[in-house]
């Protein structure tokens, strides 16, 4: 098997400006909708949003699904990010100590 770098390294590259992007707008939306008196008209326009960009940049950058290697770094970028979010966000909060 044969990996072709260019594209994996260019989807693993833009997985994870969108995936960063992606888990900033969430943490985002979540600080707003736990000040707001109606979360869910926060948090399901922003979902939709994050998800539909997280899609059509994994869209445009696998050139429909068809680059095998630029869906294999996007992936891996997502789930990189995603990681790396889930540790920050278990990290007590200074005014929480």
């Amino acid at each position: 098997m044969i990996v072709d770098w260019p594209d994996a390294l260019m989807g693993f590259g833009a997985g994870v400006t969108v995936s960063v992007l992606y888990f900033a707008g969430l943490a985002g939306s979540v600080r707003v909708a736990l000040r707001s008196s109606r979360p869910a008209a926060v948090l399901l326009p922003s979902a939709v949003l994050r998800i539909g960009l997280l899609l059509a940049v994994g869209w445009l950058v696998t050139d429909g699904a068809t680059r095998v290697w630029a869906s294999a770094g996007y992936g891996v970028a997502f789930f990189l990010v995603r990681f790396l979010a889930t540790l920050l966000a278990r990290q007590p909060c200074p005014e929480d100590v």
